[in-house]
Order: C-alpha cells, then structure tokens, then sequence
C-alpha cells in the first residue's frame, strides 16, 4: 500500500504563536482556536495530540485510546465503520482520516455537507510512519513540531534497533487476535504485526498465507512459536495466560511450555505513528 501522500505543493505559514493557531490547510480552510476537529483513526487522533490540537479534537474512533484524556471525547465508532451521521452530529469544522478506512460513501456525504475532509495514506512500516507525521504536521500547519516528532521517533529507533542488533537469536512470534475463545485468530503476512514482529528481530511462527486466518490446534503445534503476543484486551478476554494455555494445542507449543507470553496495547503495538519506535522498543524487549 505505497501510495504517494496526496497532498501537493504543501506549504504553509504559521501566522501566530502556536496558543493561537490560525493555519491554512491544503483545501483553502483555515484552522482558527474555534475550529472543531473530528479525528476517525488513532493514529491520527495521537498524532494530533503530539502537533498540540487536542483541545480542538471534538470527537474519535474507538481505537483512539492514547493519551488516556482522548478516551473522554464522545465517540464515532470503529475506524472501519464509520457513519457520517456520528461525524456530522459534533459539529465538526474538519475531519481527518486514513485513506483506506473512510468508506468513499461516507466521504461523499461528509464532503456534500460543506465540512472540511483530509484523507491520509498510511503504510505500515517505519518510512509510512514517518510520511504520515510529515504529512498530518504540513497539513495542519504544524511542520516544525513534526519534525520533532520524527526526531524523536528516529531516537526511540536507534535504540530498538541496538536492542535487536545484540540478541543472539530470532524467535519464532505467534499473534493471537482473541475475542474469547469463540474468536481466535492468527496473523500471517502483509499485517501490522507481521511487520512489527520482523522489525523487533522476531520472525513471524506462520508462514504461507496474508492477513488473518482461523487458529487452529494442528497448525499451532506445527508452528511451535517460541513466543505467543497478544493484546492485552485479547489475553484479558481468555482469563490470563492460566485461560490461554487451555487452549487446545497452546500447552504443546514451546510458548505454551515456557508460559513465553506477550501482551501489548492494540493501538500501541500497531499504531505505526510517533510511538512506532517505542513499542519496536518494548516488543524487542519482551521477545529476546
């Protein structure tokens, strides 16, 4: 999904101190201290955040879960199904989304009412990241601050990349998706995860199929991971690792034997924005 970050000849002209923003965006608007802003990713919600426009974020997604004072905004839903009618209902002046998530429909709705609507590309790899806070920072008038953001993200890599760069080993990482153990999932190539257990120095324990599939006991043991990660709501949702391991075939992996278990934040571990270096950081740690 490498696609060019749709915004030409970005330049913009911060005009006041940043307390008292008053900003062009690419569509000819103009972000005033009034402006009310509806964030559908949490990417782009932290990202946001970081740029300093958190008290003119009106209302998020679901995953937009950091910092914690987001979790007090009124929600839309999931970035994946979100209604116009959610959006429009908060009185927003703009709205900033991922590309892929924001169903052309809705776009076309949130567009036909007037309200302002920036649509972002996301890959997720460390280059995406960084295009993404390049790209949120130059459009909302915030290029200064984005460049501290990917100094600092650059700082947070370097010291992933030492941590990896000494481990003796490559462990085998599984990733679980669990909702219970009725919804139980495992993640193979092309995902988020995929890519954050391989930039961690850890190699993905499936192989042979993209995206996610059903788990299952034989397909565990045959991949016999070294490590099993989850996300902390997933290994909540199966009772701890005590629930995880009655799991047919997880106590038969080498995972399962050592009680090797992981659990991250969802959107801290696949977030792919300014904390992408931090959670390679922390997933490395936990891994070798």
């Amino acid at each position: 999904m490498n696609k060019n970050i749709p915004f030409i000849g970005l330049a913009f002209l911060l005009v006041l101190a940043f307390g008292s923003c008053n900003v062009s965006t690419p569509n000819g608007g103009v972000i005033t201290d009034s402006t009310k802003i509806v964030s559908t990713n949490g990417t782009l919600s932290e990202t946001l955040v970081a740029l300093g426009f958190e008290d003119h974020i009106v209302g998020v997604d679901v995953a937009s879960t950091y910092p914690a004072s987001l979790q007090q905004k009124p929600k839309i839903g999931h970035n994946r199904d979100i209604a116009a009618e959610g959006v429009l209902a908060l009185g927003a002046d703009l709205v900033l989304g991922v590309t892929d998530m924001v169903k052309p429909e809705v776009a076309e709705q949130i567009h036909a009412t007037g309200t302002r609507l920036l649509l972002f590309d996301h890959e997720y790899s460390i280059e995406g990241a960084k295009q993404l806070i390049r790209a949120v920072a130059d459009s909302m008038g915030q290029a200064a601050r984005g460049d501290s953001l990917l100094a600092v993200l650059d700082s947070d890599l370097a010291k992933a990349d030492s941590i990896v760069a000494q481990s003796p080993s490559k462990p085998k990482v599984l990733f679980i998706y669990a909702r219970g153990t009725g919804t139980m999932m495992v993640s193979g190539q092309g995902t988020q995860l995929d890519e954050m257990i391989k930039l961690a120095g850890g190699e993905n324990a499936v192989q042979g199929f993209r995206d996610f599939k059903p788990l299952t006991a034989e397909a565990l043991v045959a991949a016999d991971p070294d490590v099993i990660l989850l996300f902390d709501s997933g290994l909540s949702s199966l009772g701890g690792i005590d629930g995880l391991l009655q799991v047919q075939g997880i106590s038969q992996t080498n995972a399962g034997k050592n009680r090797n278990v992981v659990e991250m934040d969802g959107q801290f571990l696949t977030g792919f924005g300014p904390r992408l270096g931090k959670a390679i950081l922390a997933l490395a740690e936990k891994i070798h």
